[in-house]
């Protein structure tokens, strides 16, 4: 079983950043591949970002929605059981509750129902 705790939403203009959180509870933190979703009104929640088991930098496999590649970074701590994901140059489009998820190792890491345990979620809004 893993909890899972979102942080670090807010609202930021447009060109502006923000770093979320993810806290995990449990022992084994690191035997989950970890991802960020988003829920934007009225639309279904999509994938963001991924990334492996490995807590290594040279270990760490990730991957991005087309959306957000080259604006946001996701990492993880296995140390700490923490997950990031560092939001650079945000539009208003990126608009959304963020999720937080686990998943034991299915390859189809881009799909939500693949993940086996969420967070609450953290809303972030930029402004135009």
């Amino acid at each position: 079983q893993v909890q899972l705790v979102e942080s670090g939403g807010g609202l930021v203009q447009a060109g502006g950043s923000l770093r979320l959180s993810c806290a995990a509870s449990g022992q084994t933190f690191s035997s989950y591949v970890m991802g960020w979703f988003r829920q934007a009104p009225g639309k279904e929640r999509e994938f963001v970002a991924v990334v492996n088991r490995s807590g290594s930098r040279s270990g760490s496999v990730t991957y991005y929605a087309d959306s957000v590649k080259g604006r946001f970074t996701i990492s993880r701590d296995n140390a700490k059981n923490m997950v990031y994901l560092q939001m650079n140059s945000l539009k208003p489009e990126d608009t959304a509750v963020y999720y937080c998820a686990a998943n034991r190792g299915s390859v189809y890491y881009w799909i939500d129902r693949e993940y086996d345990y969420w967070g609450q979620g953290t809303q972030v809004t930029v402004s135009s």
